[in-house]
């Protein structure tokens, strides 16, 4: 096989590879998704969530996160590009919160609203700090309306494991087993593997870079005995 029927080989590897990658990172920044620093059932948790795109091409104005009523608490992380406020509603029942008092009300939405309008293909995140249930394997999922200069976006639809991802996924997180006691009380701190959370498009972004990584790989080996028959 000639030298040059070689090169035209692993060039066309290499820009496959690459064409996967952009692929990926394209899926990736599809949705508003969520990245917490722990899962771990009964710890406390900081759940980002990250946009890094307007509703079509307008730029967004307002992200509004729903907490699940799984959660009772939650401390918004400043962000210098948004205000925030918290919306309360009341319980139905007083309910313990953690420290031997009881609370008759919870967070039920954190609204972050631009300072000025996060244009359409720039990338932004918030944060929020709440404590995970105690249960292990509990889905907690966050409805988000991206609200937009012009038009808005649910990602509010929900679907269960091996079921098609829906066009406007809500970002969930799977609580995993306990560490330690089980009560990681003060600030979360972040876990050396991935955790479980949705809407799976990070997973699908890093997938695109290592198969990139491995289609260079293959090309430089293919390139190398090339030069050695040579």
């Amino acid at each position: 096989m000639s030298f040059a029927h070689h090169a035209a080989r692993t060039a066309a590897l290499t820009l496959g590879s690459s064409a996967l990658v952009v692929a990926a990172a394209g899926a990736a920044s599809a949705h508003v998704s969520v990245t917490p620093s722990s899962t771990a059932a009964g710890s406390y948790a900081v759940l980002t969530f990250s946009v890094g795109h307007g509703c079509g091409t307008s730029p967004t104005t307002r992200l509004a996160v729903q907490l699940p009523e799984q959660v009772l608490s939650v401390t918004p992380t400043v962000n210098p590009n948004w205000t925030v406020e918290k919306t309360m509603e009341k319980l139905e029942s007083p309910a313990s919160d953690g420290h031997g008092s009881e609370q008759t009300e919870r967070v039920a939405e954190v609204v972050y609203t631009a300072r000025t309008p996060l244009a359409d293909g720039l990338r932004d995140t918030i944060a929020l700090q709440l404590p995970l249930p105690e249960k292990e394997g509990e889905k907690l999922v966050f409805p988000v309306i991206q609200t937009c200069e012009e038009g808005e976006t649910a990602w509010t639809q929900t679907y269960e494991e091996g079921q098609d991802e829906p066009e406007s996924p809500a970002p969930f997180v799977v609580t995993t087993a306990a560490e330690g006691d089980g009560h990681g009380h003060g600030d979360a701190k972040a876990q050396d593997e991935p955790a479980e959370a949705g809407t799976g498009s990070d997973a699908l972004g890093w997938t695109g870079v290592a198969l990139g990584a491995l289609g260079l790989v293959a090309g430089g080996v293919a390139l190398g005995r090339t030069r050695n028959r040579g």
